[in-house]
Formats: C-alpha cells, sequence, structure tokens
C-alpha cells in the first residue's frame, strides 16, 4: 500500500470558464484526462450556475466561508461548514447562491458504475474496509490522523491523502475537522 499526499497550497489554481471561481485539482486518477474520480478544493467567489457533467456523481461539502444555497433540479439545499456533504447528479441542473462572502468547498466526483461516499469526520471514526477501496482523507483546517492497518499517516492542515486497502483492512480516522472519502474498487 503507497499513502499519497497533495497539500492544496502546491496545487495552481485553475479560473472558471465563467469567472465566478478558481479550482485546485488534488487528484484525478488515472489521471486527469480520462479521469474515474476526482477530488478538487474550489474558491467560490460569486453566485452562479454550476457545470454540467453528465454520467457523474457529485459530492460537495463546504470548508470555510457563511456557506451556499445550492438549487438542484429546482430543490434547494442549504450547506455550511460542518454540515454533511451533498451528494447528487452531476447532470442536474445547479445554481449556487453565495449566503455571505466567497467560500472554500471540496469536491468530489466519480463516473458513473463507480460506488463512492464521502461524510465529515470529527472526533475519532473505525471501520474495515469489507472489500478493496480507495481511502483518502481530506484535512481542512486542522491536520488528522489515518491509521491503515498498522500504518500511522499524519496529514497536516489544508492536505489530501490516500491509498489503496486491501479488503478486510483496519482504518481509523482522528480529526477534528475532515472529510473520508471511501471509493470501491
Amino acid at each position: 500500500m503507497t499513502w499519497t499526499v497533495v497539500h492544496l497550497n502546491d496545487v495552481v489554481a485553475s479560473a472558471w470558464r465563467n469567472g465566478g471561481g478558481t479550482t485546485r485539482e488534488l487528484m484525478a486518477w488515472p489521471d486527469a484526462a480520462a479521469w474515474q474520480w476526482r477530488t478538487s478544493v474550489a474558491e467560490v467567489a460569486q453566485s452562479g450556475l454550476f457545470s454540467s457533467f453528465v454520467g457523474v456523481q457529485r459530492w460537495f461539502a463546504v470548508l470555510e466561508g457563511d456557506g451556499v444555497c445550492l438549487t438542484v433540479d429546482n430543490y434547494l439545499h442549504k450547506l455550511t461548514q460542518g454540515d454533511p456533504p451533498l451528494a447528487f447528479d452531476g447532470a442536474a441542473i445547479t445554481s449556487c447562491e453565495l449566503l455571505g462572502g466567497a467560500t472554500q468547498d471540496f469536491n468530489l466526483m466519480v463516473k458513473s458504475g463507480i460506488s463512492a461516499r464521502m461524510q465529515r469526520v470529527n472526533g475519532s471514526f473505525r471501520m474495515v474496509a469489507i472489500t478493496p477501496k480507495i481511502i483518502a482523507v481530506y484535512a481542512n483546517k486542522k491536520g488528522a490522523s489515518v491509521q491503515i492497518g498498522s500504518d500511522i499517516h499524519p496529514l497536516t492542515s489544508q492536505s489530501f491523502g490516500w491509498a489503496h486497502v486491501d479488503a478486510n483492512t483496519a482504518i481509523h480516522v482522528q480529526a477534528s475537522d475532515a472529510l473520508l472519502i471511501e471509493i470501491d474498487t
């Protein structure tokens, strides 16, 4: 098992086509051109429409700022720091209204047919991977500790770590402000 870490400050921001913000892509697997899953942190500077991603399941979580109201296919979802991530169809007509100033948000996108989930970890979370999968953690404002089997991997704030794990692998995440991602392989 190889634990890979990407620090947010080491990733160059790319401007959105609509001018509403920037994105820093933390990981695109297997590569940026033909990704099956990707994670990013976005700086949303103004309200507006989200890009459509047909055949993609999306997760969205507010990291910093006052939060947003996402309207997904006419359903309103108010999201602030600490709220559970919202999962939605990437092809859905989605608009974002800032509740105050700019926000920083975490995004997970996976292609259709891939099972994934994302949840917040504030404290201690333990699990056993029943099947082989990718385990990833984004440590937001404070660091985190990720134990996979007997190996312990510390994460500094605003860093993203991930690894492929085998079935029956014990995972323990300790954090006060982190996101845990599971992607079945």
